[in-house]
Parts: C-alpha cells; structure tokens; sequence
C-alpha cells in the first residue's frame, strides 16, 4: 500500500519539529529537506531521527534538481556521510533512507548508507518534461539490487500524464516511487498505488511547497482518503482547464466517504479533450464532470447522448458503459433550481433575463429561461456566437462590445453571469465594468471561487439581490452522482452539502 510522505523543509530542526507534530496522524514516513536548513542546522541533522518515531528520508537536493542547496559537490557529500555514519546499535535512530541521485557515484557514502541501515532511493528529476523512455530509464537507475528507483518528472499536458501511466506497465512488481509535478501531474500524486509507487510526497500548505503540485497532507489522507485507494477502487474525475477552483472534489469524496463507497473522485486539468478521454480510458473512469471549456467541446466524444444534451449542445457528464461514453447535463436543473429557489415562483413567466456568455453553461441557462417562459437577451463578446444561442428561442442578442450593453435595461428583472470572468485566479476580471446597477436587479453569478466576484461585489454594494455559483454546483452535483452511481443522492446528507 502507498505511503504518505510529508517534506519537511523548515530552517531548523525544530521547525521542521513542530510540522511534523501537527500532521503526525497523516502521514507514514517523512522527508527531511536538509538544503532547506540554515547552514548551522545542517551539522546537527544526524540527531533528527531518533527525535522522531517515524521513518525518516534524508534528502539534501541541489539546484539543479530543484533543490536548495548552494555548496559545491564535495561539501555535500561531506554531508551526507556525516548525517549517515551514526554508529547506534538502535536503527530506529538513523535515517530509513537517503535520497542520492543516480549520477552520485560514491561507493563510501553508498556503503555508510547500508552499514548503518539506511536503504538508498535512487533518483532522477526531470523539469522539463517527461522522458521518451520512463520505463527504461527507472530500470536503469538501480546501482546495486536494493535500492528503490525514483522518477520525478514533469508533465507539460494531459498526454504526457497518459505516458507516465503507460509507462509502468509490466514494472507492477517494481518497487518504486514514480510522480508527476506541476498541476498536470496532481493525479499521480493521488493515484500513487495505481502507479505502483512506495510513496507520495507532502508538503505543509502553510510552509510553501517542496515540490510544485504536492498536496497538503491532511488534503491527500483526508479528502482523497488516499489510504484506502486500492485496486477495486472506482475513479471518477472531473476534467478542465485550469480547474484552479473546482469545489466538486470535496463533494463528492465527502459522500463516498459517508456512503462507505470505494470510490474516489480526482482533478484532471487537461489541455485537450482528447487527451482525457485517452486517459479516462487508461484509468478505466467510471464517470467524469466536464467544466469549463469542453462542454460542447465533449460531444464528439459520446457513444449516446441524453435529450437534453442533444436540445442544448453541451454536456457537463460522462458516464462509462460497456459501449462508450454516455453524456448527461446536470447543469440545466441545477441551474434552474437554484434560480427559482433564489427568484421565488414555479417558473419565469414574465421575467426579462439577461444571459452573460454563449459557452456551455449558457447554453444550459438559455435551454431552461425559455423551458421555463422566460424571455432573454444575450450578450457576449463575439456577437456571432450570441447570435448562434439565441435563434432558436428567439431571444435577442447583441455583442458586449458593439453597444449591446445598453439593451440590457430592457432585460434586467435578472442577470445571469455564466463566463469564467472574475474566477480565480483572475479575479480582477468584470463582464460588465461599465455597466450601473439599479438596486432592483437580482444578479446571479455562476462562479464561486472567489465567494464574491468584482461583478457581484459591485451588484451587491447597489443594493442588488446577489448568489453566486456554489448553490448551482451542489444541486447539478446531486444530479450528477445519480447518473455515476446509479442511484439517488442519500437524503441525510443534504444538510451537510448546504443546499
């Protein structure tokens, strides 16, 4: 089973102490990060073992491997000898492991490591991409028989993830810690037992990453109940980019977690449709979200499709069936519940809407403003599109940018903003900025990272009725989990999802 490993990489000992004290119950073993030491902490390391009661890697990188330490070889080595020939009869009081990298060719400090019983990891780092040959590479890491190979490298888009997966194919039996870094590579540090990999790697949130895409480890042990991730468990995603504010994680690990379902739910920035979908594939997904931009994008992809995807062009979720993919859109109710919850009224009969945007989550509001007598206006930045999405309802449309703006008094009994303009981490970012609120507008905003968009700020602070996205998400995400698991969203946990 894959271990939790929490980087330690505070300036002193007792730092790195005190850390490793608050996330004790997270985490099976801990790295320490000696080239984030002062210099005058560095010649105690050798004594930071028997203080703690969990193996311990002795790790101290240099900057070429993304590391911190400045000195020359030859005082590194010096180190690392030193931190290791510590005679105790009691191993529990010298380091598990060292991390060397596979051009650190010292047969002294290799034989100090074992005298002394510390296992050596053999590693690589790669920062620029990932190579051609992964598999290859980590069979040839290994000086002698018991070391354990390391592969750290850098995914630059979805299909470079989908390499690394590929990569372990027939090394099952290997052991070896295998990761991607970055956002691309976040779900190889989540699936590290599907990967094979001894261990992933932690960092505290707080104390700043000692690798880029590591999680917190209260985050991984938690909300991806990471230990409990094992060859029957079911994976479901969701899939877009820059998915820098997905809350859906959360959600749905939390009611796997209730329910006592053996399932995990993981983020997959992706660069490209496609490449998920090959990914998805390889991973053998059950069911993905789709979000921001490849809600229309998806279509192509599905086997079979649900009418409502097929009467609104969008689709925001697969589900896996012997035959291919199934698409669903769960965004069309959510929305509208959460609309009519916050408007009050069975429908919007009557209501003058203006819709912000022509993506797929317009597509979804205009299909339910008109499912539910409501008339529209749609603005967006290139007309042609707003054009494209309002025809078929016989909405009125207009460009942002070529005066449209100033038909939106005749459509503002309710404004609905459904672009990703003021989300994180682009916050700055306003559809609207010239555009004066009359107090009487209810403005619903689709985002929910930040709580309060520019947008819904400047709404809210003219004395608009205000609700941003975070109550649609939960509703669609009900829908949602009906459609991946086949059954009804548990009632008992609704309170708890704050619908």
């Amino acid at each position: 089973m894959a271990k939790i490993c929490l980087c330690l990489t505070g300036k002193t000992l007792e730092a790195n102490l005190e850390t490793l004290e608050k996330y004790r119950k997270y985490v099976d073993l801990a790295e320490l990060r000696a080239d984030f030491l002062d210099p005058d902490e560095r010649l105690l390391i050798r004594r930071f073992p028997a203080l703690v009661d969990i193996p311990v890697i002795l790790t101290v990188r240099r900057a070429s491997d993304g590391g911190r330490f400045q000195g020359g070889e030859g005082a590194r080595i010096t180190l690392l000898c030193k931190a290791l020939a510590f005679a105790e009869v009691d191993r529990r009081k010298n380091f598990a492991y060292v991390d060397l990298e596979e051009d650190l060719n010292v047969p002294s400090l290799e034989e100090a490591a074992r005298t002394f019983g510390s296992r050596v990891i053999r590693s690589f780092h790669n920062l620029q991409g990932v190579d051609a040959d992964l598999a290859g590479r980590l069979r040839g890491l290994l000086h002698v028989g018991d070391e354990i190979p390391k592969a750290a490298v850098s995914p630059r888009n979805l299909a470079d993830v989908l390499s690394i997966y590929r990569a372990v194919r027939g090394l099952e039996k290997q052991e070896k810690i295998v990761l991607g870094m970055g956002a691309y590579g976040l779900n190889t540090r989540i699936l590290a037992e599907r990967l094979g990999s001894f261990l992933s790697y932690t960092s505290a949130r707080d104390e700043g990453l000692a690798a880029p895409g590591q999680l917190d480890p209260r985050e991984l042990a938690e909300t991806y109940r990471f230990r409990k991730i094992d060859a029957g468990t079911e994976l479901y995603g969701i899939a877009g980019f820059p998915l820098t504010a997905t809350s859906s994680p959360p959600f749905f690990n939390k009611v796997y977690s209730e329910e006592n379902i053996n399932a995990v739910y993981v983020p997959f920035p992706s660069d490209t449709m496609e490449s998920f979908m090959e990914l998805a594939g390889e991973l053998k997904l059950r069911g993905a979200s789709v979000t921001v931009p490849y809600k229309e994008k998806v279509l192509p992809y599905l086997h079979a499709e649900s009418e409502v995807v097929r009467a609104v062009g969008a689709c925001n979720t697969l589900v896996a069936t012997p035959e291919g993919w199934q698409g669903y859109n769960t965004d069309c109710r959510g929305f509208s519940d959460s609309l009519l919850d916050f408007a009050g009224g069975k429908d919007l009969k009557g209501r003058k809407i203006t819709i912000l945007g022509a993506g797929g989550a317009a597509r979804a509001v205009a299909f339910e403003v008109h499912r539910l007598r409501g008339k529209a206006l749609i603005l967006n930045r290139t007309a042609s599109r707003a054009k494209r999405l309002a025809e078929p309802y016989r909405f009125a449309w207009a460009g942002i940018d070529s005066g449209g703006a100033e038909l939106i008094s005749r459509y503002r009994d309710i404004i609905v903003q459904t672009t990703s303009l003021g989300m994180e981490p682009g916050t700055e970012g306003d559809p609207l900025p010239d555009y004066h609120f009359s107090g009487r507008e209810l403005v619903m905003d689709l985002i929910y990272k930040p709580e309060r968009t520019r947008f819904l700020k400047r709404a809210a602070d003219a004395g608009c009725a205000v609700r941003n996205g975070y109550d649609m998400l939960i509703r669609q995400a009900v829908y949602q989990y009906a459609f991946f698991m086949k059954t009804e969203f548990p009632a008992r946990l609704l309170p708890q999802m704050r619908i």
